[in-house]
C-alpha cells in the first residue's frame, strides 16, 4: 500500500474543492460523506460565510445535509487560497462560458491554476473538473501550474475528471454517476481513481487527459443536437397540424433504436448550450467544420424567437398587439424543480418580450428574485400567484414546467396559455385557451 492509499485509507488525507457552486458543492459533499476532510475554496465571501453556518446556497442539497459535514468537521470553505497547500488533492470545479463571440472563455480556468501554482507542493494531485475542449489541460493548465518550478507528472500529479452533475435529478447522484478520469501519466490516473473510488460509485479510466475532456463534449454534443432535431420537427409539425408530444411519445414505444428527445423554448443550463461550441472553437484549429453543431446551436439559439413569434400570432387572433399587452412568464429556472436560471431560455424570452413593447412579470417558486448574470440583469422579482394576479394578464406563458405549478388552475384562470412544454397537457377544461408553442 502507498503513502498515498494509506493516507487515504486512514481518513487522514484532505481535499481541497476549488469552486463551490453547482459542481463544487456536489462533490464536496460526496467526499465528506466518504469521510474525507474537505476544504471548500471560493472568493465568494457570502457563500463561504453561509456554508460554514451550516446552510446550503443550492436548492437540491438540504441545509440539514451541509450542516452535518460542518459540525462533524468534515467541511469548511475559506477564501484563503495560502491554504491551498494544505490539501492532498485539488479539484478545479469552476466555470467555463463563452465569449461574446461563442469562443471559449477560459479565464477562470487560468485564474484557478495560476492560485494553485503559487502554493503548490510536491506529491499534491490536481484534478481539472470544468468542461472544457480537449487539450485544455494539457496546453492551458500544465504550463501554468509548472510555473511553480514543480513538473508534471514527476513532482506532481494532474488528471482530468469531467463534472456530470445534473441538478435535481433524483434518481442520479454524484456518488451514483460514473467518473471518467483520464491522466496525465499512467500513475497520475491511478492516484485520481483512488481518490474518487473513495467517494464514488464507479469509476470509468481512459486512456489520457484527451480522451476524458471528449468524452464530456461527446455527451453534451449528443444531447444539443438531438434536441435540436425535435425543436425543429416541433416547427415543422406545428404548420402541419401535427402535434410533437404525441409524436415522441408514439415514438418511445418502440424498444431499441429510440431516444426520446423533448422540445422546449431554448437550450438551458450551463452544459448543452455552451460546451459544442468549446469543441467547434478547437476543431477549426484543426482546419475541420463542425456542421452539425453550428447547425443544431442555430437551430436552439432561434427557439426563443419562435415562440415569442406563436405568442404574437396567439394574441393577434385575439385582436391584440404584444406591444403594450401584459405577458406572466412561468419559471426562471432553466429546467423544472430547481433554482438554477443558467443560460435559461426564460430569460432570452423575457428580454425579447420586453423589445417588443410587452409588459413583462414572472413567478418563480425556487427564484423570489431574479440575480445578477455576467451578461443579464432582469432586476425582477417573481409575483405571487392568485386567481386576480392571472387573470390581469394577456397571456400566461409556461417556460418551466415546475411542479409546483396547478396547471389546471393556472389556465381556468388566465385569459391566454402559450405552452413551450406541453405542462398542460393533461388538461381538459379550458383546452381552447391553450397555444402550444
Amino acid at each position: 500500500m502507498t503513502d498515498w492509499e494509506r493516507k487515504i485509507k486512514n481518513k487522514n488525507f484532505t481535499v481541497g474543492v476549488l469552486g463551490l457552486g453547482y459542481v463544487g458543492l456536489p462533490l464536496a459533499r460526496a467526499f465528506a460523506s466518504a469521510g474525507l476532510k474537505v476544504l471548500g475554496f471560493d472568493i465568494d465571501q457570502r457563500k463561504v460565510k453561509t456554508l460554514n453556518a451550516g446552510r446550503s446556497i443550492i436548492k437540491h442539497i438540504p441545509h440539514s445535509q451541509v450542516s452535518q459535514m460542518v459540525k462533524a468537521g468534515l467541511f469548511r470553505a475559506t477564501s484563503n487560497m495560502a491554504l491551498l497547500k494544505t490539501a492532498d488533492a485539488v479539484l478545479i470545479c469552476v466555470p467555463t462560458p463563452l465569449t461574446e463571440n461563442r469562443e471559449p472563455d477560459v479565464q477562470f480556468i487560468v485564474a484557478s491554476s495560476e492560485t494553485i501554482s503559487k502554493y503548490l507542493r510536491a506529491g499534491q494531485l490536481i484534478v481539472l473538473e470544468s468542461t472544457t475542449y480537449p487539450g485544455t489541460t494539457r496546453e492551458l493548465t500544465i504550463p501554468i501550474l509548472e510555473k511553480s518550478g514543480l513538473k508534471a507528472g514527476r513532482d506532481f500529479h494532474v488528471a482530468f475528471s469531467p463534472e456530470r452533475e445534473d441538478p435535481g435529478n433524483k434518481y442520479f447522484t454524484t456518488k451514483t454517476i460514473p467518473k471518467v478520469v483520464g491522466g496525465l501519466t499512467n500513475k497520475c490516473r491511478d492516484m485520481a481513481c483512488k481518490l474518487y473510488n473513495t467517494a464514488i460509485a464507479k469509476i470509468v479510466p481512459v486512456s489520457g487527459l484527451e480522451a476524458a475532456e471528449a468524452t464530456k463534449i461527446l455527451e453534451n454534443v449528443y444531447r444539443c443536437i438531438n434536441i435540436a432535431m425535435v425543436n425543429e420537427l416541433k416547427m415543422v409539425f406545428d404548420r402541419m397540424g401535427i402535434d410533437i408530444w404525441e409524436v415522441i411519445n408514439a415514438a418511445s414505444t418502440k424498444p431499441f433504436g429510440f431516444n426520446a428527445f423533448y422540445p422546449g423554448p431554448g437550450l438551458g443550463g450551463h452544459c448543452i448550450p455552451i460546451d459544442p461550441f468549446y469543441l467547434t472553437w478547437k476543431a477549426r484549429q484543426y482546419d475541420m467544420p463542425t456542421r452539425f453543431i453550428e447547425l443544431a446551436g442555430e437551430v436552439n439559439t432561434n427557439m426563443p424567437h419562435y415562440v415569442v413569434t406563436k405568442t404574437m400570432e396567439a394574441l393577434n387572433k385575439r385582436r391584440k398587439s404584444l406591444n403594450g399587452s401584459k405577458v406572466l412568464v412561468l419559471g426562471l429556472a432553466y429546467k423544472k424543480d430547481i433554482d438554477d436560471m443558467r443560460e435559461s431560455p426564460s430569460v432570452k424570452l423575457i428580454e425579447l418580450l420586453r423589445q417588443k413593447g410587452a409588459k413583462v412579470d414572472y413567478n418563480d417558486p425556487h427564484i423570489p428574485k431574479a440575480p445578477k448574470q455576467r451578461q443579464h440583469d432582469l432586476r425582477m422579482t417573481s409575483k405571487k400567484l392568485s386567481a386576480k394576479l392571472l387573470a390581469g394578464y394577456d397571456v400566461v406563458l409556461i417556460s418551466t414546467d415546475h411542479s409546483d405549478y396547478d396547471y389546471d388552475w393556472i389556465v381556468d384562470k388566465a385569459k391566454l396559455v402559450v405552452d413551450t412544454r406541453n405542462a398542460a397537457a393533461a388538461v381538459r377544461k379550458g383546452r381552447g385557451k391553450i397555444i402550444k408553442a
